[in-house]
């Protein structure tokens, strides 16, 4: 590939999630659409806890990485904005309210003990690159962010019209999104345009945001496998009440 312009990147960038994000995924059109029993979302809100509670580990081993107090900053807010600052909870605590909505109990929740092994297997892979690529790689995978406030507007309007035992208040952890993820791209598209300064660079930062839309996509693979069809949760999975 020969060298693009800063604008052509991103071009390129944005390309990759009208192709790959996970939005398109059978199984998001399946919850958006009311087509989902309550315990096949409660299965998609438990598997999506993890997600959620290893954000805070990959940020961190990033920010350690950092080599400016301007840069640490900037992503030390990311950290605020998932774990909360004492005060107001941050991210994982309103995803813990929405499974607490959905019925879940939280302590089985946070103890982990129905994921999916390819849940696990799929975020411990994010976490493992942020920590082991380069910084310009580990900064271009947080950029499906750019995607979200789509799939955000999609699932709260979906699920509020489509299923009577959702509220607005369990879907509150999307709202602050909305504005927070628009401000994290916007750093993280910067840095990847100023630094993707070769081609070889810039082959790594569109593979990067590739494979992230790829384990996001893995996940929801393995949910719709395990509790739609066949319907074949592994041993030791959650399995949602009244079913075999």
């Amino acid at each position: 590939m020969s060298l693009l312009s800063p604008e052509a990147l991103e071009d390129a960038l944005r390309a990759i999630g009208a192709e790959r994000y996970h939005v398109l995924h059978p199984f998001h059109h399946l919850l958006h659409g009311g087509k989902l029993d309550r315990g096949q979302i409660q299965a998609w809100a438990l598997n999506r806890y993890y997600y959620q509670a290893s954000i805070p580990a990959k940020d961190a081993s990033l920010l350690a990485r950092l080599p400016t107090p301007d840069l640490r900053r900037e992503w030390r807010r990311r950290l605020v904005d998932h774990d909360g600052d004492g005060t107001h909870p941050g991210g994982v605590e309103r995803w813990l309210a929405l499974t607490d909505g959905l019925g879940l109990d939280r302590a089985y929740v946070v103890s982990l003990q129905g994921l999916l092994p390819a849940t696990r297997f799929a975020v411990d892979a994010y976490v493992r690159f942020v920590r082991e690529k380069s910084l310009l790689e580990a900064i271009a995978s947080s950029l499906t962010e750019m995607f979200s406030p789509d799939i955000i507007s999609q699932r709260v309007s979906g699920m509020l019209r489509n299923y009577d035992f959702v509220t607005a208040e369990t879907l509150a952890y999307f709202t602050p999104r909305l504005t927070q993820a628009p401000q994290d791209v916007a750093f993280a598209m910067d840095y990847v345009k100023r630094h993707a300064d070769t081609a070889e660079k810039q082959d790594q930062v569109l593979a990067a945001l590739r494979f992230k839309c790829d384990l996001l996509w893995a996940q929801l693979d393995a949910l719709h496998f395990a509790y739609v069809a066949p319907g074949l949760p592994p041993p030791g999975a959650f399995r949602p009440s009244g079913r075999p």
